[in-house]
């Protein structure tokens, strides 16, 4: 097995901040959707809690499947072949 270069190293670490910081921002978004009508409308504070759950819950899925979008895609590139 061929060890990788630095740059192959600075790459990944890129990368893998990337999936991160984008994996985030769209959790927030997911989140914000679900939970947003609850402070813009007098809601009971139960239908709040199920709203802040099923925010949170979408946000973690979308946050895993962003995160594994984006790696899988760069592990897929023809220049990460490991040739």
């Amino acid at each position: 097995m061929e060890r990788r270069t630095q740059a192959d190293r600075d790459a990944i670490t890129i990368e893998i901040g990337y999936a991160v910081v984008s994996a985030c921002f769209a959790a927030a978004l997911a989140f914000g959707a679900v939970y947003g009508p609850a402070l813009a409308f007098s809601l009971s504070p139960s239908t709040r809690r199920i709203l802040a759950v099923a925010g949170v819950i979408l946000a973690a899925v979308v946050f895993l499947l962003r995160v594994t979008h984006v790696l899988l895609g760069f592990a897929r590139r023809p220049e990460n072949d490991g040739d």
